[in-house]
């Protein structure tokens, strides 16, 4: 099941405590760690999973992340090609997650979507809740039982995701430069 639940003012604070055994995992494997998706926006609802952006040098050999990862019991899911641009990790490594990694290159197109994202709804309350609103109604439609059903619901975000990564993107040219 697919749960929205409110903001939890905890949220910075599980980031920042995981970010920190992340750093002494990854050492210097780890450019650049930040809470992206919907649990850092304060006041945004959410599922109750930490996504944390990992930023590397390479993603040539993904084998690099895999064990300093796995020593925080965060599992690879494989992705196909997109595994090539975004890998993908959770923790624990079986459902349900309280935390999802996603890795991409620092400088990169993903990087720059991501966070531009981010900062664009935690300045924008009225883009915030029309997609605490979207996701509501999706979590409704897509009950999130299977992975297809999660898939479901998260491809049917794309149209609305895309739009906003779009005007942040105008507003955040270069969120990467920040931080």
């Amino acid at each position: 099941m697919i749960t929205i639940v409110p903001y939890d003012v905890r949220w910075p604070d599980h980031f920042a405590a995981e970010a920190n055994q992340l750093r002494s995992a990854m050492g210097s494997l780890a450019r650049r760690i930040e809470h992206v998706g919907s649990t850092s926006v304060p006041g945004l609802a959410a599922k109750p999973v930490i996504d944390i952006q990992i930023s590397v040098t390479s993603l040539d050999v993904l084998d690099l992340y895999v064990a300093p990862l796995a020593s925080l019991d965060y599992g690879h899911v494989p992705f196909g090609e997109v595994d090539r641009v975004y890998p993908f990790f959770r923790k624990p490594a079986e459902r349900p997650s309280t935390h999802h990694i996603h890795l991409c290159v620092i400088g990169s197109e993903h990087e720059r979507r991501h966070l531009a994202f981010r900062d664009y709804l935690r300045n924008n309350p009225q883009i915030a809740n029309e997609y605490v609103a979207l996701k509501r109604s999706l979590a409704a439609t897509h009950v999130g039982e299977t992975a297809e059903s999660r898939e479901r619901y998260s491809l049917a975000k794309t149209e609305f995701v895309t739009s906003i990564e779009q005007q942040a993107l105008s507003v955040y040219p270069s969120s990467v430069d920040r931080g």
